[in-house]
């Protein structure tokens, strides 16, 4: 492979929201201090914004301040939040939401020129192009450079440990990139494709998250010795059947109901969270009173065009599904359904430990958006928050992080990995899809998914960590005949390692306390032992170790004080 070497001050591995808004806060807070985003896709269609959105989840509405946001992030999450990460993200939104305004994004008004509210928390946009908008944003700085097709592997380490940069490949070319940096923000999002998902083939694509995000920033910061947080909080999305488009558009846009098959109204009899209301429907099913809906038939005229507007900006295939059937929502309920479980810090709390100000347990390294642990409900505003306060604290560092060589031998240690792996003439038994597809198996079967209505058993979890094993080994040897399978090969690999550390989590938490995000039957009600614990883990000598930590209230600012 032809090897490239890059030096700059701010490394931001993942060009979705949180990466963009790191970029653009140090570019503009700082003109000497040179930025380089590195994206495996293409900035302006990439990470969860992708296809745009329609509304701005997180925002301090009326009547609603930082702290109530805060309560509420605690109530849903059935109190395992950070309250400090959650405060200083929440003071945030509102100047976030009107700098996307500034940059061209169209955010409704209501009747007296005040942001046209949706619920509590919610504003209602246009959000078709707001991923164009940010990455538009970026590459107008002078002092960015934006590396798009770039899928990064491995941190570089320092010999005291400390991250300093990162190394990857082109997708597209054999061409290997080796970028020293002061400092290293992660961006890259949380995780699909870890179980099979509701669409299999040709359709497995349609699913909540986007199905390119693979865990490779999980994964950079397991295999590093980064503490992370609170796997086992997995998230299972409420979802319209077969085009999985979301259901909040339509229950806070028309006011629907969840219903089962009985035309019972079942919202609020599991609870209101965002557990419970998932809860609801794999009960309902579960118990035979399936498939469920929301209550749309009767909705007028006006509200049937409202809800196809709606989805055009983020999912337009449901708008495609009404005009193709037919049949208005007004006319048919919709039918709704659980997706499969996913990891992901920016509706739950998984991902890296940090402290207030977003550092990592590395010294170099920060954390933002999805893959910064310990603040659910972050949203989009919630992502931008973290990367702006990402970038304020890598700035702040820079005087004490020279530019440092990576410690002898670790660069071409993965070069030759690199170059083993891609064998064009090489005898393949099996790919990427292939073992990728046994994975989903194994997860849905023995760690809770969609075949096993979420539920799950300290027993099925050891045999699935067993079968997960042997997985791993056999994708060690894997090889690719060129850098796109080679991405696809890496994929694989750090989906395995999130699977890893997500069943040894989901093992030392003895409890359910998140009931529509998974049933531990073995301990199926919440502990109060547990109420105030997250689970946190870190790699040691080769070794992943599993403890807890105790969470502290009131919106204290938390540094790494505490060993793990």
């Amino acid at each position: 492979m032809r090897v490239e070497q890059l030096e700059t001050d701010i490394l931001v591995i993942g060009g979705g929201t949180a990466g963009c808004y790191a970029a653009l806060t140090a570019a503009e807070a700082s003109l000497e201090a040179r930025v380089l985003v590195a994206e495996k896709a293409n900035i302006r269609r990439s990470g969860c914004l992708a296809a745009g959105v329609n509304a701005i989840n997180a925002y301090i509405t009326k009547g609603e301040t930082p702290e109530s946001y805060t309560e509420f992030v605690r109530w849903d999450a059935a109190g395992i939040i950070r309250d400090d990460l959650v405060l200083s993200m929440a003071r945030r939104f509102n100047e976030a939401a009107r700098r996307l305004e500034a940059l061209g994004l169209v955010i409704l008004k209501d009747e007296n020129g005040e942001y046209a509210a949706r619920g509590r928390q919610n504003i209602k946009i246009n959000g078709e192009n707001i991923k164009v908008i940010l990455a538009d944003a970026v590459q107008a700085q002078k002092n960015v450079t934006v590396l798009n097709h770039i899928n990064i592997t491995d941190y570089l380490l320092s010999e005291d440990g400390r991250v300093v940069g990162a190394a990857g490949f082109d997708v597209n070319e054999p061409t290997a990139y080796f970028i020293r940096s002061r400092a290293v923000i992660c961006a890259a999002g949380g995780v699909a494709g870890l179980y099979r998902p509701n669409n299999p083939g040709f359709s497995r694509h349609k699913m909540w998250y986007p199905p390119f995000n693979t865990g490779a920033g999980y994964a950079l910061g397991i295999r590093a010795g980064a503490e992370m947080t609170s796997f086992e909080m997995r998230f299972v999305a409420q979802r319209c059947r077969d085009t999985i488009a979301p259901t909040g558009t339509i229950a806070l846009g028309v006011g629907a109901r969840e219903i089962n098959a009985l035309e019972e109204v079942i919202d609020g009899k599991y609870g209101l969270t965002t557990s419970g209301r998932a809860f609801a429907v794999a009960s309902e099913t579960h118990e035979g009173r399936g498939p469920c809906y929301l209550r749309t038939e009767g909705i007028t005229p006006q509200q049937d065009q409202e809800l196809l507007r709606a989805y055009l900006n983020m999912a337009p295939s449901q708008t495609l599904k009404w005009l193709e059937s037919g049949k208005m929502p007004s006319e048919q309920n919709v039918e709704i359904e659980g997706t499969e479980p996913y990891v992901v810090g920016g509706h739950t709390g998984s991902g890296y430990w940090v402290d207030t100000a977003r550092r990592t347990t590395l010294p170099g390294l920060y954390a933002a958006g999805d893959v910064a642990g310990g603040a659910p409900k972050k949203f989009v505003t919630g992502a931008l928050a973290e990367g702006e306060i990402a970038a304020e604290t890598a700035l702040a560092d820079l005087a004490q992080l020279p530019l440092t060589p990576a410690k002898a031998g670790q660069e071409g240690a993965i070069l030759a990995a690199y170059e083993t792996a891609l064998a064009p003439d090489g005898d393949r038994i099996y790919d990427a899809d292939q073992l990728e597809e046994a994975m989903q198996k194994v997860m849905d079967s023995y760690a809770g998914g969609i075949g096993s209505n979420y539920r799950y058993s300290v027993g099925r979890l050891r045999l699935g960590q067993e079968k997960l094993n042997a997985l791993e080994n056999l994708a060690a040897g894997l090889t690719a005949a060129d850098t796109d399978e080679l991405m696809r090969v890496y994929e694989l690999r750090d989906r395995l390692m999130v699977c890893r550390v997500l069943i040894a989590h989901m093992l030392a938490r003895q409890e359910t306390r998140w009931p529509g995000f998974g049933v531990n039957t073995d301990f199926p009600a919440p502990d109060d032992d547990w109420s105030d614990l997250v689970v946190n883990s870190v790699i040691e000598d080769g070794s992943l170790r599993v403890f807890t930590r105790k969470l502290e209230r009131g919106g204290t600012a938390y540094e790494h004080t505490d060993p793990a």
